[in-house]
């Protein structure tokens, strides 16, 4: 059986429930509620194993923090002894309008402290990635407010659209390709 590791960035504690920086914990919630899978702890994540059509998805929500997301990564990668191209980290990304999702095969960190971390930890910058798009609508010096910040009111609709997305972009990279999955997506735009 196919194995994959699918990897929604954020991190742990009700504190940061809700906020920007968790999208990619709420699309992995989503996606393994949709499969009717259930998280568990384990080591360094929350982990929840579900088998759709002759594929396991490993699924980790890291709960060493955004910064550190590497080490959990790295661990389930060499743990299920699945290859870099068969990982998917889905995260949040100021650089990407609210508005969309962006799959890529490979890249930098962009500024992305998860990314970096992964990036040293496994050795590559060529795993996809799925940057689920928060914008950048706050002014100068208040980023870490914003990324931390909880979503607003009427950007709530908007990213329900995009989790329900982001859970046929995994499917469809799982049983179709990167390729196919990212015709699919990346000239979507999600409008109220």
């Amino acid at each position: 059986m196919e194995k994959f590791l699918i990897a929604g960035l954020g991190n742990m504690g009700p504190e940061y429930a809700g906020t920007r920086h968790n999208a990619g914990f709420e699309v992995a919630d989503a996606l393994v509620i949709k499969h009717k899978g259930t998280f568990r702890s384990a080591r360094l994540a929350d982990m929840a194993e579900i088998r759709v059509r002759g594929k396991i998805l490993t699924v980790i929500k890291p709960s060493t923090y955004m910064n550190l997301s590497g080490k959990a990564v790295k661990y389930w990668m060499d743990k299920e002894n699945i290859p870099p191209e068969r990982v998917l980290v889905i995260m949040d990304d100021l650089a990407i309008p609210l508005s969309r999702l962006r799959l890529r095969p490979s890249g930098s960190d962009g500024g992305h402290n998860g990314l970096k971390s992964i990036q040293e930890l496994i050795g590559t910058v060529n795993y996809p990635r799925l940057r689920f798009g928060i914008g950048a609508p706050y002014p100068k010096g208040f980023q870490i407010e914003f990324v931390l910040g909880k979503w607003d009111f009427v950007e709530i609709p908007i990213v329900k659209k995009k989790i329900e997305k982001s859970v046929e972009v995994i499917e469809s990279f799982v049983f179709r390709g990167l390729a196919a999955a990212m015709n699919e997506v990346n000239n979507l735009e999600f409008l109220n």
